[in-house]
């Protein structure tokens, strides 16, 4: 009998974990969720990702020197938004299978697409997805936040489902129980 009483009391305390916790992920769970979307949908959606240009030669022989290409990019871009002038560039993606650079800049999520052969601008506008992506894994705020969230987030998951499951599993092992005319 004592058994069967323990399995009520459970279930009360695990319901009052899993509405609290449940109530304090949410807010991570939405985020991640919807940030998530948008990731999914970066290369099919413009005004999230540019999308990747084609260049003149996909013979990496036949391309500018990196150096040149970051050049071109800041005087394009200065041409572009004069705004822009002080921005340095944060990274540049090579794709050899496409012929292009794109050169991502530190501010203002500007991209620069560059033929990487010819030299030749073949875009120039705005990327989210690096911005999206960093408020999706916490990164926004710094990567200690990164690391403390994932891991909570995680942890709150599993806690979610295992209590999750024994707010379902536990009502029908206690009507089970009844039902054969075990005392509780």
């Amino acid at each position: 009998m004592k058994k069967n009483r323990k399995y009520i009391l459970s279930l009360r305390k695990y319901r009052k974990w899993h509405r609290y916790l449940g109530l304090f992920l949410a807010t991570f769970l939405l985020i991640s969720a919807i940030t998530g979307l948008l990731l999914g949908w970066k290369k099919d959606a413009n005004w999230i990702q540019p999308p990747t240009q084609k260049g003149e030669s996909k013979d990496m022989t036949t391309w500018k020197p990196m150096h040149e290409i970051a050049a071109i990019s800041q005087s394009a871009l200065i041409q572009y938004d004069s705004s822009q002038a002080k921005n340095k560039i944060h990274r540049m993606d090579a794709r050899p299978s496409k012929g292009i650079v794109k050169v991502l800049f530190k501010k203002g999520n500007w991209e620069v697409q560059i033929d990487a052969t010819s030299g030749e601008i073949k875009s120039i506008d705005k990327r989210y997805s690096d911005w999206i992506e960093s408020l999706h894994d916490g990164s926004i705020i710094g990567d200690q936040f990164k690391l403390i969230s994932m891991n909570v987030l995680g942890i709150g998951l599993t806690i979610l489902g295992i209590t999750g499951f024994w707010l379902w599993y536990g009502p029908k092992l206690i009507r089970s129980m009844k039902r054969k005319g075990i005392k509780l």
